[in-house]
């Protein structure tokens, strides 16, 4: 019985470290639509993986599963959201 249980256990875990990874690019922006403020986009979808600053100018970027979302941040407004997939 405790050979059964380790062997659910090993064909489970690979479902679970994939439903635990980030989200597709169409989810970030989806969860970020309605964030206005740098605020607001960090309780959205959490920190940054990399930012940027030049000035009052700053690109957030958040890694997906299927390549990347950029948020441009004007002083503290979200302006311009970019994202696609890596081909």
């Amino acid at each position: 019985m405790v050979r059964l249980a380790r062997y659910a256990l090993l064909l489970a875990l690979p479902l679970l470290l994939v439903a635990c990874g980030p989200d597709s690019s169409a989810d970030v922006i989806k969860k970020a639509e309605k964030a206005g403020t740098k605020t607001e986009l960090e309780k959205a979808i959490g920190r940054p993986t990399e930012i940027s600053k030049l000035g009052p100018i700053e690109q957030w970027t958040y890694k997906t599963k299927d390549g990347q979302v950029t948020f441009t941040i004007t002083g503290d407004k979200v302006a311009l959201t970019t994202g696609g997939t890596a081909k």
